[in-house]
């Protein structure tokens, strides 16, 4: 008997969790009902004491908003740029995003369209471009239902939702936004069906729809840095050649403003340090030390290749050959490294300008 009472007690505590709103305010709400003071009157022959301005509080505010056990107190939505170079508007509440290009080989708007496409197809919902508009795509319904019961399960409401996706890029195609807004709701559930949403509802419906978009760029980003890494591991990024002067130069199948951007990881990792740095004319002036190694680092296999040159001070001069980028290196003098100085470090300069440990 007691434990008959003990399940059926467990079971009333369930329920009661389960039908927690976590939307609404809880608690005591005698503030909704109180009113509001009365003006302070004064004796005469009396001074009323000081009041602050910082301390007012006007009385100019939407009275027809919902109070005590009505307000929604969850926290506001937010759209979460996690996706290489994409960015927000500081103080927006759209559901809109901002994507900057970083891969050069692909045209930036083609690339969010696959990624929105993607999206949508794997919650197996339909995309089709408005007609007559360009950039501008509806989807088909996404649709959800809430389920209880244990081993004869019913469904207590249904939910459906589309959206229009608008994409924005700027002349230059370098930056593309994205736009998304809730265009049609249905909702039907055990008190009966609506087609209307609240705006707090319809804000986080959109956030949450712009962040699994972002989220799916963000992972087809990573799939492309995997295939640039795959590349690099079978492929020789770094040749000994010629500058456009015929100096002795290393030539890296890189694009010279990538390369440029990543030279100081370069640097930091084989003893180079950045002294001074002329990015108009892609010059790096820097002092070279060679690393100390330590029976540990050898020991345990952590030890650093080190490049093998004297220690000096260097320039690493950059100039763009086609789709290719010359490396020339020459000492304080300005005289360039000879092609023999070269091939004895190329072991070690070959992966690493190629960033093969890095990305």
């Amino acid at each position: 008997m007691n434990r008959i009472v003990f399940f059926s007690m467990l079971a009333l505590t369930i329920t009661a969790c389960s039908s927690v709103d976590n939307k609404h305010a809880v608690g005591g709400f005698k503030y909704a009902k109180t009113s509001e003071a009365k003006k302070l009157i004064m004796p005469e022959g009396m001074d009323a004491p000081n009041k602050h301005p910082d301390f007012q509080v006007s009385n100019e505010i939407n009275h027809n908003g919902p109070i005590g056990k009505y307000l929604d107190v969850r926290a506001p939505s937010l759209v979460l740029p996690v996706a290489a170079s994409s960015r927000v508007i500081a103080g927006s509440e759209d559901a809109i995003v901002w994507f900057d290009k970083i891969l050069e080989d692909r045209e930036l708007l083609t690339f969010i369209e696959l990624a929105l496409t993607n999206e949508l197809l794997s919650a197996e919902v339909g995309l089709n471009a408005v007609e007559g508009e360009t950039g501008v795509y509806e989807s088909d319904w996404f649709n959800s239902e809430s389920e209880s019961g244990w081993i004869f399960k019913s469904i207590d409401s249904s939910e459906s939702i589309r959206y229009r996706y608008q994409l924005f890029a700027k002349p230059h195609g370098r930056s593309v936004s994205l736009q998304v807004s809730l265009i049609d709701y249905m909702k039907t559930d055990l008190k009966g069906g609506s087609k209307s949403i609240n705006p707090i509802d319809q804000q986080r419906a959109e956030m949450a729809m712009v962040n699994e978009i972002i989220n799916q760029v963000d992972y087809m980003y990573r799939l492309e840095q995997r295939e640039i890494r795959v590349l690099r591991a079978n492929k020789q990024m770094v040749v000994i050649g010629e500058n456009p002067e015929a100096e002795p130069a290393y030539i890296i199948e890189m694009d010279m403003d990538y390369l440029w951007s990543n030279l100081p990881v370069f640097f930091e990792k084989h003893g180079f340090v950045i002294t001074d740095l002329n990015e108009t004319k892609k010059i790096y002036y820097v002092d070279f030390a060679r690393p100390d190694i330590s029976i540990w680092d050898k020991l345990w296999g952590d030890a650093v290749p080190i490049v093998d040159i004297s220690d000096a001070k260097y320039q690493f001069v950059l100039t763009k050959i086609d789709n290719q980028t010359a490396l020339t290196i020459y000492d304080a003098n300005a005289n360039v490294l000879p092609i023999e100085t070269l091939n004895r470090i190329f072991d070690v300069m070959e992966p690493g300008l190629a960033f093969r440990d890095v990305y």
